[in-house]
């Protein structure tokens, strides 16, 4: 017997579609599901979008995709789900929609792997001074230096790393950490000593972690409790030398407290994302040495996209089969994360 094919509608940044379909991944998409309409909907209120909508009952939506609200739900009679191929799904799905019943999946799992992966490289080249070596090489032009005497510090032996927030990414960067000869220790509210013991983590308290680790990483949610949690006085805890890695959100630390920090060189930085997400061009953080500046791309980029998008045909075939979602979105977990 066939599997049912779904009416699905695309909804996202109409540039982003090719992207995160290529021609396999279209192919897989069109075996599970029945493409309400060859177009990329990125405003339910285009003229074209009314019929499509009509009939959809599901959502496919990534980066850029409106918001379903009480107005566009009203408009699709037939919706009966939505299938987020990215992670948070805060600005996306309203109450409307848990209101109305619409099951709701994001591929915040797929998505979690590159950054992870991302966090450890930085981990593992940040504790060997990495950036600061290169710029001092590229600096000196090859003449003799003793490098080891210059970074008797440097190394990932016995190094502290800090993991703030058992997320998803936290947990997974716990778990790539694990094999490396580190000691790991851990802040979050949530997670019980019996479960941080399982993590093969210590489980400290915000302050402490600051104060015992040569790199501290964030993974917590942009929540209001959380905003600015990295503060000055936090900051100022931090050891000399110690490297602060941010692949969170930006409103997580105080930007200007962090840059005075790093502009006096008492500490190093990985910075992902950054409050606001574009800094000024006349921001300082471009240019020191002890920085590493990203522009928001630990997260799936390149070919990484194709990996949402299989996690998310997967979860149309589960739907399709009267299967409930692998990675579903509950209401009630959203005060918690990102």
């Amino acid at each position: 017997m066939s599997l049912r094919r779904p009416r699905t509608l695309l909804t996202m940044s109409p540039e982003l579609r090719p992207r995160l379909l290529d021609a396999a991944t279209d192919r897989r998409l069109r075996e599970v599901a029945l493409l309400e309409t060859e177009s990329v909907v990125d405003d339910f209120g285009r003229p074209d979008a009314a019929a499509a909508l009509a009939q959809a009952e599901v959502l496919l939506t990534c980066w850029g995709a409106p918001a379903v609200d009480a107005r566009v739900l009203a408009a699709a009679p037939r919706l009966r789900a939505v299938v987020h191929a990215a992670g948070s799904v805060k600005q996306l799905v309203t109450e409307a929609c848990w209101d109305r019943g619409i099951v709701v999946s994001c591929a915040a799992a797929a998505n979690s792997a590159p950054v992870a992966e991302y966090t450890v490289a930085m981990v593992l080249l940040s504790n060997k001074r990495v950036m600061q070596l290169r710029e001092e090489y590229r600096g000196v032009r090859g003449r003799r230096h003793d490098w080891h005497l210059r970074y008797a510090h440097a190394g990932n032996y016995c190094r502290t790393v800090g993991v703030v927030g058992a997320s998803r990414i936290g947990r997974r960067v716990i778990e790539l950490l694990r094999p490396y000869d580190l000691e790991l220790v851990l802040y979050d509210p949530y997670t019980s000593t019996e479960e941080a013991a399982r993590l093969g983590v210590r489980p400290v308290g915000l302050d402490e972690l600051c104060r015992v680790s040569d790199i501290v990483s964030l993974h917590a949610p942009e929540l209001p409790r959380t905003r600015g949690m990295i503060d000055r006085r936090r900051l100022g805890l931090m050891r000399d030398g110690a490297t602060l890695i941010n692949t969170a959100r930006g409103s997580l630390v105080d930007t200007a407290a962090l840059t005075d920090e790093l502009t006096s060189g008492r500490l190093h930085a990985v910075i992902d994302v950054t409050e606001p997400e574009v800094l000024p061009a006349e921001s300082p953080l471009y240019d020191l040495p002890n920085v590493l500046l990203t522009p928001h791309v630990a997260g799936s980029l390149g070919n990484e996209l194709h990996r949402l998008a299989d996690s998310a045909i997967q979860e149309i075939a589960r739907y399709a089969a009267g299967l409930p979602f692998a990675h579903p979105v509950h209401r009630e977990d959203l005060d918690r994360t990102a």
